[in-house]
C-alpha cells in the first residue's frame, strides 16, 4: 500500500480527512499528519511517504516552499496541492515546481481517493519503467519463468531488447550439468561454461529457444513452439545422444527437467514450475540413491530384490481391497530385514519416492514432492517390524489413491469434452489427435495420457470403436455400398476400412450385413452403449 502524509494548517481539514477516508479500504497507508511544512519535515525524513497532500497558505514554511524542499531533497515522493480557486494560480507554481497533482476545494472524500489512485498508478507506471529501461535479457527470462512481469511489460522489453519473444506456444527445459568423475564431484567453471556453450550449439540445430544460467550448472531454456506438441521427448532423446560426447570431452553428463507446452506468455511460468518440480524429484531421488547404495554395499546389510514395477502398476491400477493381499506378496521379501539399519530406512526411502513420483506423474497432482515427503519420512522412523512396513505401504498407497480419485474428477469434464468433440467429429477423414487437443487447448501428450489413463484406451481406439459402430448402423439399416460407408463414418480408403472392420468385428462388412440379426455391439467403453 502507498504510504500518505497530510500537511495543513486548518485541523478541521486534517480530522476530516483522516477521519473520513477509509484508507486501508481503498489500499492506502495513512502515515501521519502536520500543521505546517517545517513540522513535516522530519516526520517526512521519518515515515518517507509515497505520496504527499499538503495545502498551499500555511505559517512558517509554506506549500510551495515545503514542495520545492520535497523535490530536492525527496525526488521520489509525489506532491499534491490543496488549493482554492483564489489561489489557484499558486497551484500551477507547484506544478512547475513538480507536484504531481492539485486538488480544488472544496473536495469530497471520492475526490480525494480518486485522485490518489491516480497518482498512485504513475509512482507504479514509472517504477515500471525504470525496470524495464534496466532489464536485461537474462533478467526478462528469469521474471518470466518466475511469474515476475506481466504480458503487456514483456513485450515492451522484448521489444527494447529487439527479441522475437512472441511465438504460439512455449515450453521451459531445466538442464543440469554434473560431474561423472566420482573423485571430482564438482565441476570446474572452465569446464562448465566450455560444455554449456557445446551443448547450446549442439541443440540449436534443431530447437528455437532463449536460455539463461540459473547457476554454474543449471541452464533453463525457454523453447519456442509452432504446435501445442509436447517435445520433451524430442528433447530428452536429444539429450541422450550428446551424453557419450560429453562424457568423453568434459567428463560430465547431463539431465533433463522439462516442463508440459503451453499457450501465452503467461504459460511459461506454469511450464517453469512443471520443470522445476520435476527437477527437485530428480535431485531427491538421485540423493536417496546414492545413499541407498551406500548403504546397500554394507555386508552386514541383506539386500532384497523387490519387483518394484509391479508396485507402480498396483499404484496406477490396483483397488484398495486388493491392497493388503498385494502388499503381503510384495513384502514377502523383507521378512528378515533388520528394521533398524540404515539399509531398511534408505529402502522404504527409495520406495516411497519412486511411488510419490509415480503418482504425481500419471494422476497429474499438484502436491509438492519435497512437503508429502517430509511427513512421511518421520513415519518410516517409526517402522520398527515386518507388520509396520506392510501397514505403512497399504497406508501410502491409499494416500495416494486419494490424488487419483481427485485427478479422475478433475479431469471427468475434459474426458467428457473429447468424447463429445469425437463423436460429432468422426466423419472429418483428417480428424487427429493434434486437432483435438487443439480444440480443448491441452497440450497431445498430455491429452493423450489423462484419457488413457482415464478410460483404459487410447483415443484412436475410442474413435475407430465410434466409427464401426456407426458403420455397423448403416450395415443394418441401409443399403449404402461398402466404399460409401467408409466414406460417410471417416474412412477414405475402402480397402483400409474393410480390413479395420473385420480387425475389430470378426467379419468384412459384407458378411457383417448378411449377419446382422446375430450382431452384437461393439462397447464404446466401459458404461457406454449405443450412440
Amino acid at each position: 500500500m502507498k504510504k500518505v502524509m497530510l500537511v495543513d494548517d486548518e485541523i478541521l481539514i486534517r480530522e476530516t480527512i483522516r477521519e473520513r477516508v477509509d484508507w486501508e479500504g481503498a489500499g492506502f497507508h495513512y502515515c501521519g499528519d502536520a500543521s505546517d511544512g517545517e513540522l513535516a519535515l522530519p516526520l517526512i525524513e521519518q515515515h518517507m511517504p509515497d505520496i504527499l497532500i499538503t495545502d498551499i497558505k500555511m505559517p512558517f514554511m509554506d506549500g510551495l516552499e515545503l514542495c520545492a524542499v520535497v523535490r530536492q531533497r525527496f525526488p521520489q515522493i509525489k506532491v499534491i496541492i490543496l488549493s482554492g480557486y483564489d489561489d489557484f494560480h499558486y497551484a500551477q507554481t507547484a506544478l512547475r515546481l513538480g507536484a504531481a497533482d492539485y486538488c480544488l476545494k472544496p473536495f469530497s472524500a471520492a475526490d480525494l481517493l480518486q485522485l490518489l489512485h491516480a497518482v498512485s498508478e504513475r509512482i507504479d507506471r514509472e517504477e515500471s519503467e525504470k525496470r524495464q529501461e534496466t532489464y536485461t535479457a537474462e533478467k526478462l527470462f528469469a521474471d518470466l519463468c518466475g511469474g515476475l512481469i506481466n504480458t503487456a511489460a514483456a513485450i515492451k522489453v522484448a521489444d527494447q531488447l529487439k527479441l522475437q519473444l512472441m511465438t504460439s506456444y512455449y515450453a521451459v527445459a531445466i538442464l543440469t550439468l554434473s560431474s561423472t568423475d566420482p573423485a571430482k564431484p564438482e565441476l570446474d567453471p572452465v569446464v562448465c561454461s566450455e560444455a554449456g556453450r557445446w551443448i547450446d550449439q549442439q541443440l540449436r540445430e534443431q530447437l528455437d529457444y532463449f536460455m539463461y544460467k540459473r547457476s554454474r550448472t543449471e541452464t533453463v531454456l525457454i523453447i519456442k513452439c509452432t504446435a501445442l506438441e509436447d517435445d520433451s521427448a524430442s528433447l530428452q532423446a536429444r539429450v541422450n545422444e550428446l551424453q557419450l560426447a560429453l562424457h568423453a570431452q568434459f567428463n560430465c553428463e547431463l539431465l533433463l527437467s522439462s516442463g508440459h507446452v503451453q499457450e501465452r506468455l503467461q504459460g511459461i511460468h506454469i511450464s517453469y514450475m512443471e520443470a522445476e518440480a520435476n527437477n527437485i524429484e530428480r535431485k531427491m531421488l538421485q540423493q536417496n540413491k546414492q545413499a541407498f547404495l551406500q548403504a546397500s554395499a554394507d555386508d552386514s546389510y541383506e539386500n532384497v530384490v523387490l519387483d518394484r514395477n509391479g508396485l507402480l502398476d498396483f499404484l496406477k491400477l490396483g483397488s484398495p481391497k486388493d491392497a493388503p493381499d498385494f502388499v503381503r506378496s510384495f513384502t514377502a521379501r523383507l521378512d528378515g530385514v533388520n528394521w533398524d539399519s540404515l539399509y531398511a530406512y534408505y529402502l522404504m526411502h527409495d520406495l516411497t519416492l519412486e511411488m510419490i513420483t509415480a503418482a504425481r506423474e500419471h494422476f497429474q497432482t499438484s502436491h509438492r514432492t519435497e512437503d508429502v515427503l517430509s511427513e512421511l519420512q518421520e513415519r518410516i522412523k517409526l517402522i520398527t517390524s515386518h507388520d509396520d512396513c506392510q501397514h505403512y505401504i497399504v497406508a501410502l498407497l491409499h494416500q495416494l489413491w486419494e490424488w487419483r480419485q481427485a485427478s479422475t474428477d478433475k479431469y471427468s469434464d475434459l474426458i467428457h469434452a473429447v468424447k463429445l468433440y469425437i463423436r460429432q467429429h468422426y466423419k472429418d477423414d483428417q480428424l487427429s489427435l493434434f486437432d483435438i487437443s487443439r480444440q480443448i487447448a491441452v497440450s497431445s501428450s498430455h491429452l493423450s495420457k489423462i484419457f488413457s489413463q482415464e478410460t483404459g484406451q487410447t483415443m484412436t481406439d475410442y474413435l475407430t470403436l465410434i466409427r464401426i459402430n456407426k458403420a455397423k448402423e448403416l450395415l443394418k439399416l441401409t443399403r449404402y455400398k461398402t466404399f460409401e460407408i467408409a466414406f460417410q463414418v471417416g474412412y477414405k480408403d475402402p480397402h483400409y476400412f474393410s480390413n479395420l472392420f473385420k480387425k475389430v468385428t470378426g467379419l468384412t462388412p459384407t458378411e457383417y450385413r448378411k449377419h446382422s440379426s446375430i450382431d452384437q455391439e461393439v462397447p464404446v467403453s466401459k458404461g457406454e452403449g449405443r450412440l
